[in-house]
């Protein structure tokens, strides 16, 4: 899956504060990604943020 620091993704669970979108901050072994609504940042591992992407949003 090509996702880079900068790019919004939309999950398919929503985060408990109800947003859905989330920006990547880091990309590796782990994901660091923000939540959009709340501004909180969440680190997981890359194969548990693949398997819950909905959409990739890509930033130009």
């Amino acid at each position: 899956m090509d996702i880079s620091v900068g790019d919004r993704l939309e999950m398919k669970k929503p985060h408990p504060c109800g947003g859905k979108v989330f920006s990547v901050l880091r990309v590796g072994m782990d994901f660091k990604i923000k939540c959009e609504a709340c501004g909180r940042e969440v680190m997981a591992p890359r194969r548990k943020i693949e398997k819950s992407i909905k959409r990739i949003i890509k930033e130009a």
